[in-house]
This record gives C-alpha cells, structure tokens and sequence, in this order.
C-alpha cells in the first residue's frame, strides 16, 4: 500500500487553496502547520483568536519572542504590515464577516458538511475554543484531517459526536484525499500520489462521487495580481459611491476626524438621496470646532452635501447648532422638509455601529428609555430595569480619517481624532481611508495600529498643502 501524505504535505495542500486579500483563521492543531506555507508574498492575512493579524511561519528559537505566539501557544512570527490586538476584537472579525477561510481539523465529518471536533463523548467534557466561532462565521470552511483514526474512518455518513457546526464543511483535505462537500454529495477531487480510488473508498464511511476530472494531488500555488488598495485621487476612490447609499461619515473632534477630501469628492461625484450616518452632521461651521485662521474662510464639512442636496436622511447625536443663532444648513433643511433625521444618543450610535460592524444584530440598553428616543423601540426588563432595543446599523461606505497608513491599509491615528473613525471603519462595506501619508508594510508599529487593513478597501493621500477650509461664499 502506498504511504500516506505526512502532515507537512497536508497542510502543503491547504496552503495551496488560499488566495491573495483573504483573511484566514488556522485551528488549534494540524492547521497550525499552514502557516508555515504561507509566505508574505502571497497577500494572505492569517487571523488568530488570541490576537495576532498577518502572522507567518513559526518562530525558530533565535527569532522567537514570547509574547508573540499563535492560538496553540507555539511561537510565531509577524510578517510586514502584520497587527496585534484583542480578543474581542478577533472574535468581532469573525462575527462581523470579515472571515473568509476556516481551516479546522476534526474528530469527524459528515458527508453533507456536518463536523465534529471539540467534544468526546467518552470523557464527557470538552472545549469549545473558538472553533464554534470559526466554523459558523468564516465564509468558507475547510477541515484538515488525517482520514482515519486508529483505523476507524473518520469521514462518515453522519457524525455520531456532537456537532461543532452542521452542513457548513466546504472542502475536506486529508492525508490521502481531497473532497469537496456539494449538495449532491461528497465529491472526491484528489486523491494523494500512489493511491486508487477504492483504496481510498475502502477508507471512507460517507459515500463518495468520483469527480470525471479526478487528479492526483496538486500542491502548486496559483500565480495572482497583487491587491491594490492605493487611489491616485480621492476622486477615484468615491467614483462608485450609489444613489441611495449609507455613508458613515465621521464629524467629532475637532477637524482632524473629518475626511474632508473625500467629502468634497462625493460632492463633486453627485450622488443622490444620501443617508449620512455621523456624530455630527455639519455642526463644524457653526461650533467651537474647527475655528478658521480667516474669517473669509468656513471649515469643509457636511454642510456642503446639504447644500447640494445630496443628503436624504441623517442618523447623528449632534445635527443642530449649539447656537441658536447659527443654524446649520442641515437643520435649515430638516425645517424646510428636504431632509430625514433620526436622532440617537452618543454612547447607543457608537454601540450601534459597533455592533454593525462586530455581527450583532441588536442589544438592549437602558439609554433612552422613557424619553422620544425610545418612541416605537421594544422595551425589555432585566434585573428590575428597562432597556431598550436598538438595532445595529452599517453603511456601505465609511469615509474616515486617519494619520497614516501603509499600503494594506493599517492606519494610525492622532490624538483625539481617531474618534468614531475607528468604529465606522469596521461597519461599512467599502471604508475609505483619507490619510497624510502613505509608507510601505512594516514601517507602521503593530502595537501602533488601530484598524487593522483588513477593514480598508481603499486609501487616498490628501494632496501637498490641502486646506480643511474653503472661501464662504456670499449671496
């Protein structure tokens, strides 16, 4: 009988299914080993629970820092532009869909997708981990196994251990064979250098459907373009914003946290029948905020989309003037009926995008409650206290502003302007990142990066001398 393919080769095999820009999570154990096959060149951001983005091979006992260890505790490595932060954050990555592959090895797998891999019936306990995590939030899930255990197959009709996740098991790759999950079937695509189809078969409880292109194993990585995030203008970085779109769109804090550029390009690009999803909806003209060096000159801010007409609805804390005697364009607006608004208290919009952006759908909080924001909202008791229900919002872009970025899109901030910047750049579809400078992948500190460049599709420069002011225009 031919030999078996050693683990090294298996996890050879599922390195070879990755693609560049996709962000992948290695289970506790055999898939551990992909990461050793995955190379900075490829463009993969490999995602740990404990904290670790864009991390590589393991560490050698020269380069190891003990600090820096993957989800099984080994020493690893941090690759150019790679990021470090929090568990909670991991997990929000995984809920908010940013996931794209699982790899996770198995106890068993069910022919129809089904897998089991935390809990052993013969001991009674187990340990969940992340692995319920991954399995039911990564777009694409694939189970790295040897194909038996002591004999007994382990690729099965059914599973007869409780479930980690059900009919969710895309690709299984084993050390004699890979299988693609269908919905006709288990289908055998490869099979490892040496071995027949029955052999295999013969190994295999599920029923298997021999593929007409049947190969042997290939472990050859495919040869892809390079993901460009980099805009040359912020003209071209807005060109597909849709009429219709939600846009968060940062406003607090002074002038740093506002992605002027980008708002005069989407002024210019013409879109239509806008929400603005903000702190503030153009308050900076008319508030301490923002104060201009001259008095022929008003700060660039939401206002110049109101009076454009541009902006259906807001969804903001702050869309009035702080003076009555200054309104701002959108509150002459909303007088005027030309506009929507629905206003929400600071600390719930920022919970609200957090949680678009983390996979929550709702969440109960006691903010509100008796008062209008509450009007038409499910009120529960818990603990002898009211809460509110909110709904969690996302956009289909984000607008922020950051102080610097490299070209995967890291970003860093300063000081009080990475404000709700850093959540809407998690909640949005498209985030595009307007920055004053642009370095290459590794020039950023990890522990520096806030949003880490799997949350940013594009960056945009502001041009040399760009001025957050424009000259008032008078009647």
């Amino acid at each position: 009988m031919a030999e078996r393919l050693s683990r090294d080769l298996i996890a050879l095999r599922v390195a070879a299914e990755l693609r560049r820009g996709q962000v992948v999570n290695l289970g506790i154990g055999l898939p551990t080993l992909v990461a050793n096959y995955v190379s900075w060149d490829r463009g993969i951001t490999l995602h740990s629970e404990n904290g670790v983005l864009g991390y590589g091979p393991h560490a050698s006992d020269e380069t190891q820092d003990p600090d820096l260890i993957n989800a099984r505790g080994e020493h690893t490595t941090l690759l150019p532009g790679g990021a470090v932060i929090s568990h909670n954050d991991a997990f929000g990555i995984v809920r908010g869909g940013r996931l794209d592959v699982a790899v996770l090895g198995a106890l068993q797998v069910s022919e129809r997708g089904g897998l089991a891999n935390w809990l052993v019936p013969e001991k009674g306990l187990g340990s969940p981990g992340g692995a319920l995590d991954m399995a039911a939030g990564a777009k694409r899930l694939i189970v790295i196994t040897e194909h038996t255990n002591g004999g007994a197959p382990k690729i099965l009709k059914e599973c007869t251990y409780p479930l980690t996740v059900a009919h969710r098991v895309n690709l299984i790759v084993t050390d004699l064979a890979v299988m693609e999950v269908t919905p006709e079937g288990l289908v055998l695509k490869e099979i490892a250098p040496g071995w027949s189809v029955e052999a295999v078969r013969e190994l295999t409880e599920a029923t298997l459907i021999v593929s007409a292109d049947l190969k042997e194993m290939d472990f050859s990585f495919p040869q892809e373009p390079p993901v460009e995030k980099v805009c040359s203008s912020a003209a071209e970085a807005v060109a597909d914003v849709f009429d219709g779109a939600v846009i968060l769109m940062d406003g607090f804090g002074g002038l740093g946290g506002m992605a002027h550029y980008l708002m005069l390009a989407l002024r210019d690009q013409g879109a239509k029948g806008l929400t603005v999803v903000g702190n503030t909806v153009g308050i900076a003209r008319v508030s301490a905020f923002g104060a201009p060096p001259s008095p022929d000159l008003q700060a660039i801010d939401h206002s110049i989309l109101v009076e454009t007409g541009q902006i259906r609805k807001a969804i903001a804390s702050f869309p009035v003037s702080p003076s009555p005697s200054r309104p701002s364009a959108f509150e002459g607006a909303y007088r005027r009926g030309e506009v929507e608004m629905e206003l929400v208290p600071q600390g719930t919009l920022a919970e609200r995008l957090r949680a678009g952006g983390y996979g929550v759908a709702a969440f109960y909080t006691p903010t509100g409650v008796g008062t209008v924001v509450a009007e038409g909202k499910e009120v529960r008791e818990f603990n002898g206290r009211e809460y509110l229900l909110e709904r969690a919002i996302r956009g289909d872009f984000a607008f922020v502003r950051a102080h610097k970025a490299d070209t995967l899109g890291n970003l860093v901030y300063r000081g009080t302007s990475r404000n709700f910047n850093v959540v809407m750049a998690t909640a949005a579809d498209i985030t595009i990142a307007e920055v004053d400078e642009i370095v290459e992948p590794g020039e950023l500190d990890p522990e520096a990066i806030i949003t880490p460049g799997l949350f940013v599709k594009r960056i945009v420069q502001r041009p040399p001398g760009f001025s957050p002011f424009q000259p008032i225009v008078k009647e």
